[in-house]
Formats: C-alpha cells, structure tokens, sequence
C-alpha cells in the first residue's frame, strides 16, 4: 500500500468512491421506527472477514444493529493514512457488511458518507488480532486510527485488541462478550467528543478491567536485506522482540500482568509543558523576513 497513500490532511484532494450496491446518501426519510435502535459501526485493520470483527459483530446483534464497514484484506500499521490516488471501491459481501479496497479511515469515511443510515451511537475498531500497546503501537496502528477518524467525525469509538502470547490463539468469544458488557456500562454515558478508547484485552482468564496510562514498547526491529531474481536489493522490515518500559500502571505491564486496560486518547499532540517553556521562547526572536 505504500505510495499509494495520502496521510491524512496532507493533501487537499477528495478521494472519489465507487461503490456497488450501497446508499448514495444518509437521508432523513430513511429514519423508521426500527431504526430508532441503536446502531454500532464495526471496522478494523484486520479485514472483513476476520473472526475478531465477525464474532464481535455476532455478540452485538442482539443489543444493536451492527454493520461491518471493513478493509478487504489486512491493512495492518497504516495508521490513519486516507487513499487519495486512486478510486475506492466498496463491495457488499452480506447483510450490512462491506469490504472496502482500502484502509480503516478509508472505511470509517465511506461508512458514515454511503452506508449508514443514520449516525452510529458508537464506533468499534477491531477486535485485533494483536496488542496495541503503549505510544508507538498506537501511533502506527490501523486499528487504534480507525478509532480516532471515528473521533474526529463525531462517533463515540473505542479501538479493541486482543494479545496472544503466541500470536495465534484468541477466546473470541469471551471477549466479545466483553466489549459488549463495556458498551453497556457506557452507555447513558457520554464520552469527551476529543476523547476516544484503547482496550486490549489479555488471554483468559483475566484479573479483571483497569483504567491505564500508555506506556512503551521499545522496539529493536529486524531489517532483512535480499536481492530479487534480477539483483536487486529489497527488505523486509520485522517487528523485533518489544520490551515494555515505563510506569507500572500502564497500559503494558497491566496487560502483562494479566488486566485488561483501558486508555483514554486524545486527539489533541500538544505538548503542553513544553507550549510556553524556555525551550521555543528563544524561536520568538528570530527574523523571519
């Protein structure tokens, strides 16, 4: 995907969509008295068909109606990169689930401009097949950015990830459950308009649910060079083995320890101590014409 990818707000232009069999327009004349019940938007980085989004969207059913507006394949670590260069196209693959060529904003856009009905009363990015822990996972992550593009467009949204300690096994089941009794506590409850969740959810059985700061993960990624059948030098880039750093009370050694955390973000990067400090004051004095 790399090269193809506009990041968002770097570039003025307006992706263009073309999409099969999908509303052309949210219309106040498609508001019904079914449609009074409340509406959860699902996407992820993961695709549409990934058994995080699919039994997340099964656990939901009952408490609201559910679309699927997901990529079409995994979109993993595209941050919060929109699709500028090429048109998208959105394919309807079940009832109200929608696979898109493109990433989680990409989704989150389409879903609120094309698809929905109505506004969703929240957003829920994932569940992830993998952590999203600490500053740097939720700078790169698809899944955590597909929350924020739900923030920034007015959604109350939580990103879910879900840790394996061998990266292959998941109790889907129980954490759907999760998040839905999550949704429940919630609800009645307004959440900041700035202010979006990240949970990540341990393997079963957990301690139990704990309000954490981000911590860090510090990576010491692999770069592996080869050459292609024509000489040429390529390189794959590695995850590394993460080293959780930081305060005991984040996010990373809760987990470790066996919580589920749950981290409010703001989309607001300011740094705040750093705004009237002595650091920049001396910038003040430069000339520049």
């Amino acid at each position: 995907m790399l090269g193809v990818h506009g990041v968002s707000g770097s570039n003025p232009l307006v992706p263009i969509f073309f999409i099969k069999e999908i509303r052309t327009k949210m219309t106040k004349s498609s508001a019904s008295p079914s449609n009074k019940k409340r509406l959860i938007l699902l996407t992820n980085d993961d695709g549409y068909n990934s058994p995080g989004i699919t039994v997340l969207a099964e656990e939901l059913k009952s408490y609201a109606r559910v679309y699927i507006v997901a990529p079409d394949r995994e979109r993993s670590s595209v941050s919060l990169a929109l699709t500028l260069r090429h048109p998208l196209r959105a394919e309807k693959k079940g009832n109200n689930v929608f696979a898109v060529d493109g990433t989680p904003a990409d989704c989150v856009y389409i879903a609120m401009k094309y698809v929905l009905p109505q506004k969703p009363d929240y957003l829920i990015s994932g569940m992830n097949l993998g952590a999203n822990l600490g500053c740097q996972d939720v700078s790169y992550s698809g899944t955590v950015a597909g929350a924020l593009q739900g923030t920034f467009m007015g959604i109350p949204s939580l990103a879910v990830s879900l840790v394996s300690p061998n990266g292959r096994q998941y109790n889907f089941q129980k954490a759907a459950h999760l998040v839905r009794k999550i949704i429940e506590a919630l609800q009645g409850k307004k959440i900041p308009p700035e202010v979006y969740l990240n949970i990540n959810i341990p393997p079963f059985p957990v301690k139990g649910l704990k309000i954490s700061r981000l911590g860090e993960r510090r990576y010491a990624p692999e770069l592996i060079k080869k050459k292609d059948p024509q000489g040429k030098d390529y390189f794959w880039i590695g995850v590394g083995h993460p080293k959780a750093v930081g305060p005991r009370n984040s996010d990373v050694h809760l987990v470790d320890e066996g919580w589920v955390s749950v981290t409010p973000l703001h989309i607001d990067r300011t740094a705040y101590p750093v705004l009237n400090g002595r650091l920049l004051s001396s910038l003040l004095n430069i000339c520049v014409e």
